[in-house]
């Protein structure tokens, strides 16, 4: 019942902190946090799903040790936790952070089974995942030292890069987004970065497999969407398009290719999350 009090009470302070916005009030939060569009809208979708997916752990933990229950308890509910800091974060470093830590939070629910592929997948996951967010790292780096051409000092948050994104150095934004896709795209699930997704989503319970594809995937491209946002500021849509495209249509070959022959029905849902 732990899981499910969170749950209800996140997605009623979620609606309540909706409903305060929409209408127009100011949210006192602080420098590193801002609410906008896209951040709301993840952390409403990643509210619902996690409050129904509470509602069925009570039915599936009932046959699990108490020990496990905890477990999945707690690492759920920090995972909750970070999902909700990357939705409202407006600092590049404060996102990264708790992107990163997601993969630290999440890896002990896709080892539930204690098994030696649900180790391996975890490994995998944790190996990747982090050597993706490594690069993220380096792209928000890159994104600092764009600002070298602007004039005054401001703060390093989204909101701010996106008022003076004209006078970002061209060069370093560009290897800002190029970094950031990749590294935020391998926690996504992009190809060819996707290769920890079919084993963790497979070797999980459905319920984690669920916040992964449902939740967690969306989180990461939230930090590609604040880069696209700056991008498409500075009047580089012609290049991010690009980059998009040629993502876009090899992720979707690799699924498609690799679909067709899965006997494993949650290795077919997440070659469809690719």
């Amino acid at each position: 019942m732990l899981l499910v009090t969170g749950g209800a009470a996140q997605l009623l302070l979620v609606l309540m902190t909706w409903a305060e916005w929409q209408a127009g009030g100011r949210l006192s939060l602080t420098g590193f946090f801002a609410p906008t569009p896209a951040g709301m809208l993840v952390l409403l979708v990643v509210a619902f799903i996690f409050f129904f997916i509470s509602c069925y752990a009570v039915f599936y933990m009932k046959a699990k040790p108490t020990a496990e229950e905890a477990i999945f308890n707690g690492c759920s509910l920090v995972f909750l936790a970070l999902m909700t800091m990357v939705a409202l974060a407006d600092h590049p470093i404060v996102m990264w952070i708790a992107i990163e830590a997601t993969t630290l939070a999440s890896a002990p629910l896709i080892f539930m089974r204690h098994s030696k592929e649900s180790l391996e997948a975890t490994w995998k996951y944790v190996m990747i995942c982090s050597v993706g967010i490594a690069l993220a790292l380096l792209g928000f780096f890159f994104l600092s030292l764009s600002m070298q051409r602007v004039d005054q000092l401001l703060p390093l948050t989204f909101s701010t890069l996106a008022t003076v994104a004209p006078q970002l150095d061209p060069l370093w934004l560009k290897a800002a987004f190029v970094f950031v896709l990749i590294g935020m795209g391998t926690k996504m699930g992009l190809a060819p970065m996707h290769t920890w997704l079919p084993d963790a989503h497979s070797e999980s319970p459905a319920l984690v497999s669920c916040l992964l594809s449902g939740a967690l995937l969306n989180c990461a491209f939230l930090g590609i969407f604040r880069l696209q946002q700056l991008a498409l500021a500075a009047g580089f849509a012609d290049f991010s398009r690009d980059i998009f495209i040629l993502f876009g249509l090899l992720s979707m070959g690799l699924a498609a290719m690799f679909i067709v022959n899965q006997g494993d029905f949650k290795r077919m849902l997440a070659y469809s999350s690719v």
